[in-house]
């Protein structure tokens, strides 16, 4: 006998525990909205056996996935967690989304296989209920499950929010062993980056020179330079035509928005990143570690690249499009060479803005750090100080109470950022690692299928949201989820636009009172506040 039963895209079923999770058998979304639901598949018998999946539904573009697991060391600080996590036990973890082979699946007598159906609402779509069907065939039987999707007859508004994850294109080239910048590496950027643009990311890290992040002192990860120098004498000669090439490229995948690499090191902003420089035809590092940052080399190499390159980004069209950082997340103790560093760059920049991470209200109540990215276990006080234009990110450090990506979270704790940069109106997101694939300050190359927490740095799942195929992307279903915020963020946006009023406290409970660390973690609580959420935005067509 063979069971098909549906469930919300919220839930995880983790190995060994019973499927206790509410059946999900209808909702509603928008048009041009990608909406997904889950299927478990149980058997009885003592045995494998493949089962044919048919998915049909007059809306068309419904793809099917079956939700892989994988291992994970370390899915929480043993001494930093709240109570709010699936478990804090090393384990297997559903997150993969594995294309099927031949339309079939292997389903177990002994353990449940857990499909992922993905349905594509096209824009302009009429309003109106549309089933959406599988059936499953095997020897061991047959079954079938109809999920019930209403479509509001109302697109979903374009995405205002700005959202980078930073790309690691060295990960790319290390894992598929391909030259940097040859064109197996640009063809793999092409492809992970519109995986990246089709789950909400609009903004892309360039590495005009390597990114100076997560890298040891005194080491380099693999050079990805974008930027052609040359030097002859005190002059440099900048050769853009990379730079150009991965602009169109970024467009073509989605991308509005570029955020050029950090000019100075990380923790500090003390030194140069390495940069690479063509003298008396030879190709060498010219800047690095061992470059203080305001050397007056590097402050000349500066003065002559920065005005080039704005200019440069001007003529692609980028202007307002564009942000510089000087160096991630600054403290009190690095003011002084942050200082230093700002005054450097800012007078060559012109009216394109100078962005970086901060917990540190005290750094932006000197006036040093212009656009704070504050995390959201400390953007308290910079929400307090009405921060305009304020951006959000989060990372590993980001463990307790606050909403986060981690393998063993909830995927509520996950979907819920999307209302919150809603209710706190933030305009830019930013996460550090869409595709990290090295263990802590790069040291060694890791297969992410095996490797999930950095070997042990990060909690499972912070360093990346993307896996290696054998020629290109397999999405995850943490970025599936997060996208689905980013949806209920759009829409809550579009229930303004047509009532006028903030939707919010009309559909979730507790919205009022919501805060960062403080907010609904049932996935039956947002399933249900997006479902008055359409039905609002219905009532007012």
């Amino acid at each position: 006998m063979l069971t098909a039963s549906l469930y919300s895209p919220l839930e995880k079923f983790l190995l060994g525990r019973p499927v206790e999770a509410q059946p999900y058998t209808k909702a509603s979304c928008l048009g041009g909205e990608e909406f997904a639901f889950q299927v478990v598949l149980q058997r009885d018998g003592w045995d494998i056996t493949p089962v044919q999946v048919e998915a049909a539904s007059p809306l068309g573009g419904v793809e099917v996935f079956q939700v892989g697991q994988v291992p994970c060391a370390m899915p929480a600080y043993p001494a930093r967690h709240d109570e709010g996590y699936l478990t804090t036990q090393p384990g297997l973890f559903p997150d993969p989304l594995l294309p099927l082979e031949g339309a079939a699946v292997e389903v177990s007598a002994f353990l449940p296989t857990v499909l992922w159906v993905n349905v594509k609402v096209p824009q302009g779509c009429p309003r109106g209920d549309y089933p959406i069907t599988l059936r499953f065939a095997s020897k061991a039987g047959e079954a079938e499950a109809t999920f019930t999707l209403h479509v509001v007859g109302v697109d979903l508004p374009p995405q205002k929010l700005v959202y980078t994850q930073w790309f690691h294109g060295d990960c790319l080239a290390d894992y598929y062993h391909v030259p940097v910048w040859s064109e197996e590496h640009w063809a793999l950027w092409e492809k992970f980056l519109s995986a990246a643009g089709e789950e909400g990311m609009n903004m892309v890290l360039t590495p005009l020179f390597t990114p100076p992040l997560d890298t040891e002192i005194g080491t380099e990860r693999p050079c990805v330079q974008l930027l052609g120098v040359e030097k002859e004498g005190e002059a440099y000669r900048f050769d853009f035509s990379l730079v150009e090439r991965f602009i169109r490229m970024a467009h073509r995948c989605g991308m509005e928005y570029f955020e050029i690499s950090h000019l100075f090191t990380q923790w500090g902003a003390k030194a140069a990143p390495a940069i690479y420089v063509t003298e008396k035809g030879q190709r060498r590092r010219a800047f690095g570690w061992d470059t203080p940052a305001t050397s007056p080399e590097y402050a000349g190499f500066l003065g002559q690249l920065l005005p080039a390159l704005t200019s440069f980004l001007r003529e692609q069209g980028l202007s307002g499009k564009v942000v510089f950082h000087i160096s991630d997340e600054p403290t009190v103790e690095h003011l002084e060479s942050y200082r230093q560093a700002k005054e450097l760059v800012k007078p060559l920049l012109g009216d394109f803005p100078l962005y970086d991470a901060l917990s540190d209200p005290a750094c932006y109540d000197t006036g040093l750090v212009d656009h704070p990215v504050a995390a959201t276990d400390h953007i308290v006080p910079f929400l307090e100080r009405q921060v305009p234009g304020l951006w959000a990110y989060y990372c590993c450090s980001q463990c307790v109470d606050v909403g986060n990506r981690y393998l063993a979270q909830p995927s509520a704790r996950n979907r819920i950022v999307g209302w919150q940069l809603y209710k706190f109106q933030i305009p830019g997101f930013l996460h550090w690692g869409y595709n990290f694939w090295y263990s802590q300050n790069s040291r060694h190359k890791l297969d992410p299928w095996r490797v999930t927490d950095a070997l042990g740095a990060f909690p499972g799942g912070d360093p990346f949201s993307v896996y290696p195929g054998e020629d290109g992307p397999v999405q995850s279903l943490r970025m599936k989820v997060f996208h689905q915020g980013l949806q209920d963020l759009r829409a809550l946006e579009l229930a303004r636009e047509l009532t006028g009023e903030d939707a919010g406290a009309k559909v979730l409970p507790g919205f009022g009172e919501m805060t960062f660390s403080s907010y609904p973690q049932q996935a039956e609580t947002l399933l249900a506040a997006r479902e008055r959420l359409n039905q609002l935005i219905e009532a007012s067509l």
